[in-house]
């Protein structure tokens, strides 16, 4: 069993010291390998890790504790409750078969659709359209009925012309393109990157606010080299880990 190590963390001033600690933390225990050992570093050492203070790391545990993520005993140390909940992997394995198939067990529900001019953060996809179909989509595990991440997707309008939403709420957009649509997908570029969930992913995704997500970018484009779709998906930190595997030669 290998030692429960806590992730790096790069503090914001002006947000409460606390809060950023308890939600690394936090996003490290659900995130935590499975042979990670349930004891966590005393006090005194995870206050050096983030570099904050006693008093700091001991607030931020008892809002841990508060959860149930953990339990303190006295002289014993601190550990995280065997149940608390670890998270799915999603992984990334260079297929687009691979991408579709992420989303099975997922409960689908179509939040909106609608046309408008292309957002100013894609135009460099979108260079040659004056406007796209944006599909706003929330998912929900499909047994626990918990929302697990919300994307848009923003479409070429000539191809939107052919999506019907109904189809969205039984296969990812990607399926859609390709399989019902007929889209000659050539690639799709990823990107993941962490960010802190902003007012609307936290009511959707009920964590929260400024809590840790994963934000998900997915650029498609089909044989002539034209990106027909970008995908931007919010997954809640504490249910995902990203695994990329490569073959080496």
């Amino acid at each position: 069993m290998t030692a429960f190590a806590p992730d790096s963390l790069v503090l914001n001033r002006k947000l409460p010291l606390w809060y950023q600690v308890s939600q690394s933390l936090r996003a490290s225990i659900l995130g935590r390998t499975p042979d990670a050992s349930l004891r966590l570093p005393t006090e005194e050492q995870l206050a050096e890790h983030y570099g904050v203070s006693v008093l700091t790391m001991r607030q931020a545990l008892k809002e841990l504790e508060s959860e149930g993520l953990i339990s303190r005993h006295r002289r014993r140390g601190t550990f995280i409750e065997p149940g608390a909940q670890r998270g799915a992997p999603v992984r990334l394995l260079g297929s687009v078969d691979a991408i579709v198939a992420q989303q099975s067990g997922e409960r689908t529900a179509v939040l909106g659709c609608a046309a408008g001019p292309v957002p100013g953060e894609l135009a460099e996809y979108f260079g040659d359209a004056g406007e796209v179909v944006t599909y706003r989509r929330l998912r929900r595990d499909g047994e626990s009925g918990e929302p697990t991440n919300w994307a848009e997707n923003a479409v070429r309008p000539d191809v939107a012309a052919a999506v019907d939403t109904a189809d969205l709420e039984r296969w990812p957009m990607t399926k859609v393109l390709r399989d019902v649509v007929g889209v000659r997908i050539s690639r799709i570029t990823d990107t993941v990157e962490a960010r802190l969930a902003d007012p609307e992913t936290a009511e959707l995704l009920q964590v929260p606010l400024l809590s840790p997500i994963l934000h998900y970018t997915g650029v498609t484009y089909d044989e002539a080299g034209r990106v027909v779709d970008v995908a931007r998906i919010r997954y809640r930190g504490d249910r995902f880990s990203f695994t990329v595997t490569v073959e080496a030669p």
